[in-house]
């Protein structure tokens, strides 16, 4: 299932939000660069979590996933990697969650985001 994507209207929408973050950042950083670099960071790294969660959230379930598929990636059949192997989600906005990802070989994934063209 292909993300959603915004609308005209839904787009100047989200750029003015932009707007209004990047000025309230500038304005509570008071002209430090540092305080501004270190505000950035600290709001990406949250709406990071917001859609993926947590970095042990996807670990865990690497691992979990790991013994349910046996080692095995469900598209390829062939053993996963020790290291590298992919979690990936069936439905981008559904999370990650047991239901919604697999683990698969790495170029397997190369291919799905080729397919996708997401790269």
């Amino acid at each position: 299932m292909p993300n959603r994507n915004l609308t005209t209207d839904e787009l100047v929408k989200a750029n003015a939000l932009l707007a209004e973050i990047r000025s309230r950042m500038e304005a509570l950083a008071g002209g430090d660069n540092a305080l501004l670099f270190a505000y950035r960071r600290k709001i990406q790294k949250e709406l990071s979590y917001d859609e993926r969660g947590k970095p042990m959230l996807p670990r865990t379930l690497k691992a979990r996933k790991m013994g349910e598929q046996k080692g095995i990636c469900p598209r390829c059949l062939k053993p996963l990697p020790e290291k590298y192997a992919v979690l990936d989600r069936l439905d981008g906005m559904g999370g990650y969650t047991s239901e919604n990802t697999r683990l698969i070989h790495p170029d397997c994934d190369t291919a799905i985001q080729a397919e996708r063209k997401y790269r």
